[in-house]
């Protein structure tokens, strides 16, 4: 299974570092694979990610609307689309979020809590909670 984290916007200080970390981090336990998309209005953001998204990869979008998950859950989540075979795909929107589109293709929607983040320091956290999982998953130690 690829892990494939799909991003509107391209990477920019402060984050880029963080990002190459937990990239470096997960490349240990996965093949990941990132895919930047040049921002626009969300509409052709979401034209730009279905294209890229094949239709047999797992979509999943991040979205504050969307399930609640911990630690725990989001590993248990990995473990379930690892033996299932398919290719995940992460969606990360822009400043202004997902499209309406993407939302109705995607598989399952997760949130990484209540609160807004901007879109460049919700793909580092998801990054980090992907490594995490990837941890959990492996039954090692993940507290660092």
């Amino acid at each position: 299974m690829r892990l494939i984290v799909v991003c509107v916007g391209k990477i920019r200080d402060p984050f880029a570092d963080d990002v190459a970390h937990y990239e470096r981090l997960i490349a240990r336990h996965s093949r990941l694979e990132t895919v930047e998309l040049p921002e626009s209005d969300p509409a052709r953001e979401g034209e730009a990610i279905l294209k890229r998204v094949p239709a047999d990869g797992y979509l999943c979008a991040l979205d504050r609307e969307g399930r609640t998950v911990s630690s725990e859950s989001l590993a248990a989540f990995l473990g379930e689309r690892r033996a299932g075979g398919r290719d995940l795909w992460l969606a990360v929107g822009g400043p202004f979020g997902l499209s309406s589109a993407v939302l109705e293709r995607a598989e399952d929607r997760i949130s990484l809590g209540a609160i807004t983040l901007p879109h460049q320091l919700a793909r580092v956290v998801l990054l980090e909670q992907l490594f995490r999982a990837h941890k959990i998953v492996l039954g090692q130690r993940y507290h660092y």
